[in-house]
């Protein structure tokens, strides 16, 4: 899996005009879903995501998770995480997961995200064309692939 994380004043999420997903303070979370990920990928990245200490302490040091702030979380999912652009101009998506299992696994990180504690969780709609308004906080933005827990450390 493969999530673009930034943290927010606030976020929300339309599909044709419709108000699908709305947060206040936490993080947004632009998730994908990798052909090969399993329910153990979804695991590590619940727990990594919630647990990202990114938030401001009382010294204005990054030390506070989304659970110590009691933030709110906003998943929208993005196969285009997967997009491959070494080869010509147009992305190919072979790596994506197919949809069926693309949206199971989500809608498990979801779960699993609610689960874990948070506060509130909100969604875009699976596979629907989605505008997504951010009030980026810092900003601070992170890069996660639930891949590096499989590769050596260096």
């Amino acid at each position: 899996m493969k999530a673009v994380v930034q943290k927010v004043r606030a976020a929300r999420v339309e599909v044709d005009g419709e108000l699908v997903g709305e947060i206040g303070r936490g993080l947004l979370v632009f998730l994908g879903v990798g052909a090969y990920d399993s329910e153990e990928d979804v695991a590590y990245m619940v727990d990594k995501i919630v647990g990202l200490r990114i938030f401001p302490d009382e010294d204005g040091k990054m030390n506070l998770s989304l659970l110590d702030v009691g933030g709110e979380m906003l998943v929208v999912s993005q196969f285009t995480l997967y997009g491959d652009c070494r080869k010509g101009r147009r992305p190919s998506f072979t790596d994506a997961a197919p949809p069926d299992k693309a949206e199971r696994l989500y809608s498990l990180f979801v779960k699993g995200a609610m689960n874990a504690g948070c506060k509130r969780v909100e969604t875009g709609r699976f596979g629907a064309i989605m505008i997504v308004y951010a009030e980026n906080e810092g900003p601070v933005t992170m890069v996660l692939d639930s891949d590096w827990r499989r590769r050596p450390k260096v």
